[in-house]
């Protein structure tokens, strides 16, 4: 029976029906805060419509608390029946966090790094291709999250581009003819999808060199909604993983029910 898997990211929430590491459905909202716990009912309930009787849980990450807050509300007020996880300091993921502060790793990256360590060979990075943040998590050869990296993403450094330059505006994201603009539209998405390959094989090789290993022996994954529109301008991918969040999710469901 499927679970409910929610990722609220600070652009969208990516939602899914996980069953066995397997997305049987999967929808892709806006993350608006000032939605209410009511309205966020309704929208689950429309988009579940008669699967919502087959969803035996429900597990959420967050990076943004007040939306986290509205889903505090509203799980028990219209899912009262179904068990929910919420991932958050005190919850059991099995990951060992080696960094400064672990309160202040967000929720998704430690489900990355948790879906990383159980699917994948270790040692492993973790690309995660989000509109506002495009980050970079390193599992260690023992499964322990050790930390990473975080550099703006894609849609919000176009977005500076087009309010910051007179004579720049928003482009439709999407592989241009070549890495020489003619146009000032292709030379936005040329930066957008070049320089973003470019900045990502450079920041792996980094934390392979960090990391100390054989770029040969690290696992390099990719997941986000936007890594499509980059990997293949990648050489440094050795797995796509699109629903890794949401896999990771379902780990830290059954672990918690146990």
């Amino acid at each position: 029976m499927p679970l409910l898997a929610a990722d609220i990211g600070n652009a969208h929430t990516v939602l899914g029906l996980v069953s066995d590491g397997a997305v049987h459905a999967d929808w892709r909202v806006s993350t608006a805060e000032h939605r209410t716990a009511d309205e966020w009912g309704v929208l689950l309930r429309g988009l579940l419509g008669t699967r919502e009787e087959e969803v035996t849980g429900i597990a959420v990450c967050s990076t943004v608390p007040a939306v986290l807050n509205a889903w505090r509300e509203m799980l028990p007020a219209h899912f009262p029946d179904i068990p929910c996880v919420i991932v958050e300091p005190g919850i059991r993921t099995g990951v060992p966090i080696l960094v400064d502060n672990p309160r202040e790793v967000g929720a998704d990256r430690i489900v990355n790094a948790l879906a990383a360590a159980a699917d994948f060979e270790c040692p492993a990075i973790v690309v995660d291709f989000g509109g506002t943040a495009t980050t970079y998590d390193v599992v260690d050869e023992q499964g322990r999250y050790v930390g990473g990296a975080i550099t703006p993403g894609i849609e919000i450094s176009l977005d500076a581009l087009s309010r910051g330059g007179a004579q720049l505006r928003m482009v439709e994201l999407v592989r241009p003819r070549g890495v020489i603009g003619k146009n000032t539209v292709e030379a936005l998405q040329s930066g957008m999808v070049f320089g973003v390959a470019s900045q990502v094989e450079g920041m792996v090789e980094r934390l392979i060199a960090a990391l100390g290993s054989a770029a040969g022996d690290v696992t390099v994954i990719s997941t986000g909604y936007l890594a499509p529109l980059v990997v293949d301008e990648c050489r440094c991918f050795t797995h796509r993983a699109p629903w890794l969040t949401l896999r990771g999710l379902e780990k830290v469901f059954l672990r918690n029910q146990r």
